[in-house]
């Protein structure tokens, strides 16, 4: 791996999951892992939400906007999280691919996001653990 371990989660739109687990991993890892994250078919805006229930942390994503998925982000990410929407990546030697099966939060009330945004918490404290104490 890297020096400084690369991230990029994927989901289809990338508005709401990934948009939740790269602030969610900036944040967890103090700048220590590389984050990134894109869509096969971006949203026009970030799920207002997924954003809302991120600012109950504290945490801003309103500004973020929706990316296309490129094979270069792909090739330049040591760790590939598609975020269990059926996106598919390309593959390249070397990567470590994960799928984390979690609830699509569009069109979901702020009250149906916090356990999504939960899950992904979990999930992404674990990947700084396993990531930043290898």
């Amino acid at each position: 791996m890297s020096r400084v371990p690369e991230v990029l989660f994927v989901c289809v739109h990338n508005a709401g999951r990934s948009q939740m687990a790269a602030a969610l991993l900036a944040h967890h890892s103090l700048g220590r892992i590389a984050v990134r994250s894109a869509g096969s078919e971006p949203a026009e805006k970030v799920n207002p939400a997924a954003a809302a229930a991120l600012a109950e942390w504290g945490l801003d994503i309103t500004a973020e906007v929706p990316t296309k998925l490129s094979t270069q982000d792909v090739e330049a990410s040591d760790v590939v999280i598609t975020m269990g929407c059926g996106d598919s990546c390309p593959i390249f030697p070397g990567k470590r691919y994960l799928d984390w099966p979690l609830d699509d939060p569009a069109g979901q009330s702020v009250e149906a996001v916090r356990p999504i945004r939960d899950e992904i918490d979990r999930r992404v404290r674990n990947l700084v653990a396993d990531l930043l104490d290898a």
